[in-house]
């Protein structure tokens, strides 16, 4: 800890931003990893046996999306599915609403890791101009050696750290933000074959039941 705030120190004024900057990626990073966690491991297994449900029995997948609405993809679903006899086009324009009403919570935070990321080096290299500023500032030629040295190798210090800071804040964070991102995209990816899949299975419902009605219809 002493060695941290030795660094904090050395950065200068630009440190207490960073700091501010890294917390935050730190905690959102965290928020982000069970949020993605919990989707990878549970999402793909509950959507599949929705899907094989509804094949035989609405009902019971209906049933199922409401004891997983925790998940955006059973979210989606369950919106969709919740319109009785609804028309394909109907259907697809429910799915298509349900998914961009998911896509904000999926995309959560990537606003604030794109301006930690932006602003992070801008911060470092602000650090580093004003450490040369000091550095010139305390630079005396006819005391060169002398007293004022400290100043010069304390601003060089300033430069030099809040660069690296700045950059280790930004790249760490560019890291998390892009495996987010892909994750995000793969994600999208799926809920898109899947939905497919379901407006396929439900366009076969819907001719399966119009066939029943006229062939009852007939009979009588």
């Amino acid at each position: 800890m002493q060695r941290v705030g030795e660094i904090l120190m050395a950065a200068g004024i630009v440190a207490i931003p960073l700091l501010l900057f890294s917390i935050t990626a730190i905690a959102l990073i965290a928020e982000r990893i069970v949020f993605w966690g919990r989707l990878n491991r549970r999402q793909e297994r509950v959507i599949k046996d929705v899907l094989v449900l509804y094949r035989d029995d609405p009902k019971l997948a209906i049933e199922k999306l409401d004891r997983n609405v925790d998940l955006p993809i059973a979210r989606i679903f369950f919106k969709a599915l919740s319109l009785e006899d609804a028309e394909p086009e109907e259907f697809a324009l429910a799915i298509d609403g349900a998914i961009q009403a998911e896509v904000p919570v999926l995309k959560r935070f990537s606003n604030i890791f794109d301006t930690i990321v932006t602003l992070s080096p801008l911060l470092g290299l602000l650090g580093t101009v004003l450490g040369l500023i000091r550095s010139f500032s305390a630079l005396n030629l006819g005391d060169i050696g002398g007293t004022k040295t400290a100043g010069v190798t304390s601003g060089i210090s300033e430069a030099l750290v809040s660069t690296a800071f700045g950059l280790v804040v930004a790249v760490f964070t560019l890291f998390f933000a892009n495996l987010f991102r892909g994750f995000y995209l793969r994600q999208l990816a799926l809920i898109q074959e899947y939905a497919a899949e379901l407006e396929l299975i439900h366009r076969r419902h819907l001719k399966l039941q119009r066939e029943a009605f006229y062939a009852t219809t007939n009979a009588h």
